[in-house]
């Protein structure tokens, strides 16, 4: 049975990426940075798929906004490896929003922490799954990335800085880990109805992306078939790119119908 890690999938996308895997007979391996969510989810988890294993474990990203947890992750992979399980697939999905971060007024520490976590931290855990990788004949690594890497929005360039970085990563990667038959690509959502559209359903009403030529966003399963294509059915893709965005991308400016 294969074996799938998945980070920051307690809550909304990252849940939808968890049950495709599992219905699809993957053990699951997750992650997330509030101990708690993580107790739950697991459980939660075990009783929807009993036949499957399914592993939790609380990982912070950071020690502080200048520095990678290297260690938590570190140990994480030892401790998969005690279980004698190989992470076949590895699913990068956790990521800081830098949500309302202003040029003037946020210090340069909330700048580092999004990109140590969107980057660093990334390209660590990437490290340590591609040496097993490289150990067991090859596997296959995922970004869930945003279509922000080339669209900006307002107040978030720390996060459109950390987007802009992950593709780059991920075209290095897939160049030099290729010749190990370790495929990296990247899906690039744009909106998703995560638990922030129905928490603020005024404000998700009228904001310009909703607005897309295919006339809705994305819901989490969509993103979720969108990992497990390229972990599953590209065989001969490496260091690729799938937009997941009601085709927002490809408009110079959202043409919103006047009701």
């Amino acid at each position: 049975m294969k074996t799938v890690l998945i980070t920051g999938a307690c809550i909304n996308t990252g849940v939808a990426i968890v049950e495709k895997f599992a219905t699809e007979g993957y053990n699951i391996i997750f992650t997330g940075r509030n101990k708690e969510r993580v107790i739950e989810a697991e459980t939660l988890y075990r009783e929807k798929f009993p036949s499957i294993k399914i592993i939790g474990y609380h990982v912070d990203s950071l020690i502080d906004e200048r520095t990678v947890d290297e260690v938590s992750v570190e140990k994480m992979f030892e401790d998969i490896d005690s279980r004698g399980l190989f992470v076949e697939t590895l699913v990068l999905n956790a990521a800081d929003q830098g949500l309302g971060q202003k040029i003037f007024e946020n210090p340069l520490t909330d700048f580092m922490k999004v990109i140590n976590t969107n980057v660093v931290w990334n390209y660590c855990i990437c490290e340590r799954a591609a040496k097993r990788m490289k150990e067991n004949g090859g596997g296959n690594i995922v970004f869930v990335n945003s279509n922000t890497a080339y669209r900006a929005i307002p107040d978030r360039i720390a996060y459109e800085t950390s987007k802009g970085g992950q593709l780059g990563m991920m075209r290095g990667l897939a160049l030099d880990l290729g010749k190990y038959n370790i495929r990296v690509n990247a899906v690039l959502p744009g909106m998703i109805k995560t638990d922030r559209w129905e928490k603020n359903p005024e404000f998700y009403a009228s904001v310009p992306s909703r607005f897309t030529p295919l006339g809705d966003i994305a819901v989490g399963k969509d993103i979720a078939d969108a990992v497990y294509y390229f972990s599953a059915h590209a065989r001969n893709t490496t260091g690729a790119e799938l937009v997941v965005d009601g085709g927002n991308t490809i408009q110079l400016y959202p043409i919103i119908q006047n009701k």
